[in-house]
């Protein structure tokens, strides 16, 4: 197999309905939810070496890629240009958010961008053994190296969104790139890609939802596991002096 169609758009853009159309399309998708599956062992540590690399090196991408015809979503819509260059055969997807820049930093700042962000999941990036190299790795691709480190101020993060579509359209060749929203369905996908359209609806997934409720379920575990610690380390102490 081999990259047929790069995704250049941000995540919590659609990607995931995207990603489900594209496997129907008969287009094996990798999504941000591939990295960490238990059969895609090293894709951490692969995307964990691009974060440290700097922009524009060329990696072996079919190690990561080898069982896919697409990429959508982040990591791999981070170094779009690279991939670009890797597959100069492959077509470009830039997803946009239905309902515009301001929605999606909404939908963002809610859901990926607190697993960064918040007090008790950067004590979960120092605890646990495996969690810093793939946190590492959000940081320095996704929020630094695409985002600008704008996150944290609303205006900046929606220029940039925006900013960043102004330069994919401006760097692909137009008959090699679609703008698509995943409100306008199958037509303008399945002509892009010059196949047919399929029985059915497209995949509507909303992850928003899911999303916060496991930011706050994580949240509350590690905030449980740090009050029976420190319970636990008190109870020793105590133990030790009498």
């Amino acid at each position: 197999m081999t990259i047929k169609i790069i995704g250049a758009g941000f995540g919590r853009t659609g990607t995931m309905s995207l990603k489900q159309a594209l496997n129907t399309l008969g287009f094996p998708c990798y999504h941000m939810d591939q990295v960490d599956k238990k059969e895609n062992s090293g894709h951490i540590n692969f995307w964990y070496q691009v974060s440290q690399s700097p922009e524009g090196t060329q990696h072996s991408w079919d190690t990561v890629f080898e069982n896919y015809t697409a990429s959508l979503d982040y990591p791999a819509s981070c170094v779009w240009r690279e991939l670009m260059v890797a597959y100069p055969d492959a077509k470009v997807l830039l997803t946009e958010h239905p309902r515009g820049a301001e929605a999606w930093y909404k939908s963002t700042i809610s859901t990926i961008y607190a697993f960064e962000a918040r007090r008790e999941f950067k004590i979960m990036h120092a605890i646990l053994p495996f969690v810093p190299k793939f946190f590492a790795m959000t940081r320095e691709l996704i929020w630094r190296r695409t985002l600008k480190n704008t996150m944290d101020n609303p205006d900046a993060a929606v220029d940039q969104y925006k900013k960043h579509i102004e330069e994919v359209k401006a760097t692909v060749p137009p008959e090699n790139l679609l703008v698509f929203s995943v409100d306008q369905g199958w037509e303008p996908l399945c002509k892009f890609l010059n196949v047919a359209v399929p029985d059915g609806t497209f995949p509507k997934v909303n992850e928003t939802a899911e999303l916060k409720k496991i930011v706050d379920r994580v949240g509350f575990g590690i905030y449980s596991v740090l009050t029976l610690g420190a319970a636990a380390i008190i109870w020793l102490i105590y133990t030790i002096a009498l």
